[in-house]
């Protein structure tokens, strides 16, 4: 685990825009499994969540259409929570950062890690608006 005075910033940027966050796997499960749309980030501290994953998770969270709820998880962290969404995730592997985004329980959009390194956040976060748009 890492100090939770390094990963407190990098929580807030999706906290601070409307992301719940989700610390253990029961509360995961009822997010993800509730009626509706849910917007899963899989939150991380490497280089490519700074500079790809949180900003287009942001900037897609800010579209006009957007999921009935935003929750996130971090990696590293809260184990059991983070295990419990990356279970509702297969067949994609675990991967930090990833996004995924379910619809009455089920995943109808993934974006793994290889999709997000190297990647500009506003190509993430159109991917992203485009899923909004077909599903929410």
């Amino acid at each position: 685990m890492y100090p939770e005075y390094l990963v407190e910033p990098m929580r807030a940027e999706l906290t601070n825009v409307g992301f719940e966050e989700m610390k253990t796997a029961d509360d995961v499960a009822n997010a993800i499994t509730s009626e509706g749309t849910v917007f899963v980030v899989v939150n991380s501290v490497c280089g490519c969540a700074a500079a790809n994953a949180r900003p287009a998770a942001r900037m897609a969270a800010a579209n006009e259409k957007h999921p009935d709820k935003m929750i996130t998880v971090f990696a590293g962290m809260e184990k059991e929570a983070v295990d419990k969404a990356r279970g509702f995730m297969v067949p994609f592997p675990p991967s930090s950062p990833s996004m995924a985004l379910f619809k009455d329980g089920k995943l109808v959009h993934m974006i793994e890690r290889h999709q997000i390194e190297g990647r500009p956040a506003q190509m993430i976060a159109e991917n992203l608006i485009g899923a909004f748009e077909q599903y929410c």
